[in-house]
Order: structure tokens, then sequence, then C-alpha cells
């Protein structure tokens, strides 16, 4: 741990003078979030980790010979698939990146592969589309995720709600992709498990009262209300007009709800109520959050280590594959983010770089103990978290 720890004093802001020869060639990745929009509390310290991994890359000089690392972001809005398109076309068509770091949400993901990035042969890695319908998108072979699929978030609720003696909820979700899929799995796994969910209702984000969506939920009853949304959004008018109305005092929030934000909307209001959202607490997590706190930005923040995993498999595959060609670097992707090979954790990414150089394989482990399954994605590992004073803190691991 120690080795690691030690690696984030070379991250220093980078200067002009960072290599000597000044030919470098040039590496152009696109990060495209919801900087604004019903997560833009959560993406800053996204779009901060991957460029974190690219600013670790860049003074490595271990790139492709030397190659230097820029970020380029774009905003997908998260939720308008139109306006995230054309913002990853622009990426793409004027910005020439090499690869996409995103998108975020589900729905705009699943526009920009389809739209964007298919078209153009552009490989994207995204570290928080959740949708269990990415997993059977057509692809081509260029979209990947560090994010789990919301099929197994569904297994982990369900653990989290039956280990705490519940066997009965409501359910709300933002109308979308990401909401849906996520509620339908959720509510399969539950009910398969000798669970009972009194109501699914869908709700719209950016409403300024949802005393109606509520009141429905109040009278099909359940013991905890889960609340599968935004933040940002929906998902915390929903909150609030619950406990203004009383209708529930105890709540569940999966991973688009969890950030400091909610924190700031609720405090002790939340005391008793908990849920779960992507993380691990292998040594690479604690060495990234140690990392992201030298670089002013918080690495505890949901997908912040899924984003800086997601900008260091490209470069990683690049490396593997000798070229920024996504046609050429597609195919190692996976090859890079599993065994055999050596371990490779945050604050590592140069030794990575010399390794695969060298002809070596290598096992990259990043800041969410990544392992890619199946269509390449992540198989998951969660990190349980409860409200007591006031705040959320992480009370365990599945």
């Amino acid at each position: 741990m120690k080795k690691l720890l030690l690696a984030t004093s070379a991250l220093a802001v980078l200067g002009a003078g960072a290599f000597a020869d000044g030919h470098a060639d040039e590496v152009k990745i696109g990060v495209i979030l919801g900087f604004t929009g019903p997560l833009e509390s959560i993406t800053p310290a996204m779009g901060a980790g991957a460029e974190l991994a690219m600013q670790e890359v860049t003074e490595s000089g271990a790139l492709l010979g030397g190659a230097t690392v820029t970020s380029v972001r774009a905003d997908s809005t998260c939720i308008d698939a139109g306006a995230a398109a054309t913002a990853a076309e622009r990426l793409v068509t004027s910005d020439n990146v090499n690869a996409i770091m995103g998108a975020d949400c589900s729905g705009v993901t699943g526009a920009i592969l389809q739209n964007v990035a298919r078209p153009n042969g552009v490989v994207m890695i995204s570290p928080s589309a959740t949708s269990p319908g990415l997993s059977t998108a057509e692809d081509d072979g260029l979209f990947f995720r560090t994010a789990p699929s919301d099929a197994r978030q569904g297994v982990i609720m369900t653990e989290i709600l039956q280990d705490r003696g519940i066997s009965e909820v409501a359910l709300t979700y933002t109308n979308n992709d990401y909401g849906k899929g996520l509620a339908d799995s959720f509510q399969a796994a539950f009910e398969e498990a000798g669970g009972s969910v009194t109501i699914s209702a869908a709700h719209e984000d950016g409403k300024a009262d949802y005393s109606a969506e509520v009141g429905a939920l109040a009278s099909a009853g359940g013991e905890v209300l889960v609340v599968a949304g935004y933040v940002d959004q929906g998902g915390s008018g929903i909150i609030r007009s619950a406990l203004d109305s009383g209708a529930f005092d105890t709540f569940y929030v999966p991973d688009g709800m969890v950030g400091a934000k909610l924190n700031e909307n609720f405090g002790e209001e939340l005391n008793g109520s908990f849920g779960a959202y992507p993380g691990t607490d292998s040594p690479g997590a604690a060495a990234y959050i140690e990392m992201a706190e030298a670089a002013g930005f918080d690495g505890t923040g949901a997908f912040s280590p899924e984003s800086y995993d997601a900008a260091a498999l490209i470069m990683l595959a690049m490396q593997a594959a000798e070229s920024t060609a996504s046609a050429d670097f597609k195919d190692h992707v996976m090859d890079v983010a599993n065994a055999p090979g050596t371990e490779i954790f945050p604050g590592e990414l140069q030794k990575g770089l010399e390794l695969l150089a060298a002809g070596e394989e290598i096992d990259y482990v990043g800041a969410s103990a990544v392992e890619l399954i199946g269509p390449g994605e992540s198989a998951g590992n969660y990190q349980e978290v409860e409200f007591a004073d006031g705040v959320y803190s992480t009370i365990g691991y599945r």
C-alpha cells in the first residue's frame, strides 16, 4: 500500500515543460457526462477522476512513446438523448477524440452508442450507465462499462432489505431507461426471494410537486419506500414530499440517489434510511481516495473510481494494441482488465504501460476492483450505506 500511496506525489499539476522534446503525439479522450441535469452534483468528481488518470499517464511519458493525453469535455445532460448525441458527434467529428469516457445515464449512453460511436467506430467506456438493456445492445465490440448492470444491483438491494427483515416495500422510479430497468430488476429479484412490492410507479423529473405520486405510494403502503431516482431531481422531490406528508420515514436509496447532495437536502431527516452504490474496500480503492484528495476532489463520490478506471482502461488498451485507433484497441480492453497478468492499481499506470510495452500481460484492478464479464461490463461490487447523525456512511461491502 505504501508504494501505491507514494505514487500520489507524482500527480502535480502538469506543466508546460513536462516533455523535453515537445514532439509527442496527442491522444484525445472525450469525457461526456451530465455536467448539467439530474446528476450534476455527482459528475464533477467523475470527470475529475477520469482526468486524473489522463494526467498520470501524460506525466509518465510511457504511453506510445511519450504521447500526451488531453481531456475534451462535453455535457450529456443525462436526460436529453438528442443533445447528448449532438455533443458526442462534436467530440468525434470536430474535436477528433480517439475514444469516449462516458456517457453517464443509461438513456443518453444508448443514444450515443447507436448514433455516434457505432457509425464512427469509436470505443466508449461508461463508468455509470447501468441499464440491463445495455448488456445486449448491438455495439460492434465498441462499448464497455466499469459499472455493473442493474440486474446485479437488483439482487444487492434484495439482500440488503431482507437482511434487515423487510418483506414489503413501495417502489418509485424515474421514468427513463435507468429507472425502469432498475425497478424491473429489483422487483423481479425481491419477489423471487419472497418479498412483496405493493406498488411500482414511475415519476417524472422536474416537477415542483410530488404529492399526488406520494399519495398513491402511501395508499399502497410498505415498510420502506424504494426511490430509484436522481438525487438532483425527482428522487429528492419524492423524499421531501413523503417526509412532509408523513407518508414514509424510511427510504432505500440506490446508486443514482447517493451523493453529498442527499445529506444537504435532508440531514437528520434521513436517519435510519439506507442504500448502496458501487464500491469496494480493495487496496486500489483506498489508494484512489488518497490520490483524489491530493488532487482536490472527493474520490468517495459515486462512480468517481469507475471513471478513473474507464479512462485508464482506454489508455492501457491503446498501449496493448500499439495504436490509438478504436478498431485496433477495442479487442484489448477485456485483456488488460482481467487476469492473467501483473495486477495494476491506481498510481501504477506507468508500470502497467511499461509492462505492456515490454510484451508482458497485466490485470488492471484499479480503483473499483475491475473485472469485466460477459459483454464487457463490471461484475459488480457494492458498498452499503446507512444514514445517521445527518449524513450517510459506508457500513459494509457486498
